[in-house]
């Protein structure tokens, strides 16, 4: 009887660190640069939910939001060494591979409206745009809506001459670098956990963007002003390592894109209302300015960044400009 124990016993120590193993979740860290407040970080936590639903627990996701990971600068280059599994950067984050095109999606009053870009997005642009980052070693699984910009300084922003010489925080993307030096302003590349600390010394005298940023980022407490210009869009691309996602069991893979997929819709699908609560809460706050374009003003911005489509042929490349023209319908002038 004690042998038949004792037996049983070493067979339980010895089977049991492979059994341990085989229920080993595969671990997938998802770093991004904002809060889990705004669209991206619930868009991020509402894909950690469906994931671990869906593979019945054989994936356990990582979220670590506001550049807790990496700086945002880095986290590219992380994503590829496979220090980090999934990203969900702004598009402009591509050029430094030497992904340039991605900038297209920068111009100045480019989308007329949210319907627009994510039409595109689902389209031939976005497709075309992916293509580009497959030999980069990145695998693209979906684009993130988080609205248009607006600007804010300390004096407001109304007229393109406004601008002149105010340094503004942009991102990395050199379209967005070429409307603000278009406009007489000095363009200032700064990671976004610094935005704040820049705003409040003075570093920088303003920055772009959206409601939700201004809002979670507490931005709108160091400017006086914001005007609600929305004169360029703000997309991410969440992306993936692609050895990491090539090797995934085939039906795991196939679980994550439909929880990739429903995230998705999910992410996109409030990230207008999160603007539109957020402004609110902006102006409830009275701690800075709403100021609001009229149709003379927007007319002229737009003639005064109009130069930017020039220039940035030769930068991002005609192709990718064609590419754009044709599905939103428009001239590239």
């Amino acid at each position: 009887m004690r042998q038949s124990i004792l037996a049983a016993l070493i067979a339980g120590l010895i089977l049991a660190p492979s059994a341990a193993l085989a229920q080993t979740p595969i671990v997938i860290k998802f770093s991004h640069v904002v809060a889990n407040d705004t669209p991206k970080g619930k868009g991020a936590l509402k894909f950690k939910e469906l994931a671990e639903k869906y593979t019945d627990g054989k994936v356990k996701v990582e979220v670590y939001p506001n550049s807790s990971l990496y700086k945002d600068k880095e986290e590219i280059e992380a994503l590829q060494l496979g220090s980090v599994q999934m990203l969900a950067p702004s598009t402009a984050k591509f050029a430094p591979l030497g992904v340039k095109e991605f900038e297209a999606l920068d111009l100045p009053w480019l989308f007329k409206d949210d319907e627009t870009y994510a039409q595109a997005m689902k389209g031939q642009v976005g497709k075309w745009l992916f293509q580009k980052l497959e030999t980069k070693g990145i695998t693209g699984l979906a684009y993130w809506d988080n609205g248009f910009h607006m600007v804010s300084a300390n004096r407001p922003l109304s007229k393109p001459a406004d601008f002149e010489g105010l340094k503004f925080r942009i991102s990395g993307s050199k379209i967005a670098d070429q409307y603000f030096r278009i406009l007489g302003s000095i363009p200032q590349i700064m990671a976004f956990s610094e935005v704040y600390q820049a705003l409040q010394t003075g570093v920088v005298d303003g920055c772009e963007n959206t409601a939700s940023n201004y809002l979670t980022q507490k931005f709108y407490e160091v400017q006086k002003d914001i005007t609600v210009s929305y004169h360029a869009h703000l997309q991410y691309a969440v992306i993936v390592n692609s050895k990491f996602w090539g090797g995934l069991p085939p039906d795991v893979r196939g679980q994550l894109e439909k929880a990739m997929a429903e995230a998705t819709d999910y992410t996109n699908s409030i990230a207008r209302k999160e603007n539109d609560d957020a402004l609110a809460e902006i102006k409830k706050s009275g701690k800075t300015t709403l100021h609001y374009l009229t149709d003379d003003e927007r007319k002229a911005w737009q003639a005064a960044m109009q130069p930017t489509y020039k220039w940035a042929k030769g930068r991002v490349g005609p192709e990718v400009l064609d590419v754009i023209a044709k599905e939103l319908h428009i001239e590239m002038n």
